[in-house]
């Protein structure tokens, strides 16, 4: 007797894929087209190791060391910004003697790779920071803009607007109105 088979190829991969991540006890996240996040850091001999595993599979992995200085560089960022003397920090200094790398070199990876400037990058995640200290935070608009190395309160409110589409004021009043219409 011959059978024919369907095969899913791609849902036996997934399967076969996520059995040995798990088999390497890795916290991950696999999405459609197949990149694969892992939520811990790892070493390179863990790497060499999952790398062995999955290659009797004929799974390569692969790491683009581009990417990895892309998050690094957010990382950097991120670290930068909660600094207590932010305000007095050259962005470019730091992030070149961090990442022990040229600016320049680390703006040119860092736009090719995530379509985005550093230094805007830097302006979203402020204005992130502008959002958690209008909403957990009893401190002026002019305090926040000293905090967060910004000339005025007109050009954080500029940024804001630019990003969020709403002045730092109005954004406020809209979550406090959010919140009062929850507790009715």
């Amino acid at each position: 007797m011959i059978l024919n088979l369907k095969i899913d190829g791609n849902k036996m991969f997934k399967m076969m894929l996520e059995r040995q991540l798990e088999k390497a006890g890795l916290e991950y996240h696999l999405n459609d087209n197949y990149e694969l996040f892992i939520k811990q850091e790892l070493n390179q001999e863990e790497l060499d190791q999952l790398n062995i595993l999955l290659a009797n599979y004929g799974i390569e992995v692969r790491v683009d060391q581009k990417d990895l200085m892309v998050i690094q560089i957010k990382e950097a960022i991120l670290e930068m910004l909660q600094l207590d003397d932010f305000n007095t920090i050259k962005i470019s200094k730091y992030l070149s003697k961090k990442l022990n790398n040229r600016y320049n070199e680390l703006a040119v990876v860092f736009s090719e790779h995530s379509f985005c400037t550093i230094e805007s990058f830097i302006i979203i995640q402020k204005v992130e920071m502008v959002k958690e200290f209008l909403l957990n935070e009893k401190i002026s608009l002019s305090e926040i803009a000293y905090r967060l190395n910004y000339s005025s309160i007109s050009h954080l409110s500029a940024q804001f607007k630019k990003i969020t589409g709403l002045s730092p004021t109005i954004f406020k009043r809209v979550i406090e109105r959010r919140r009062e219409m929850d507790y009715v």
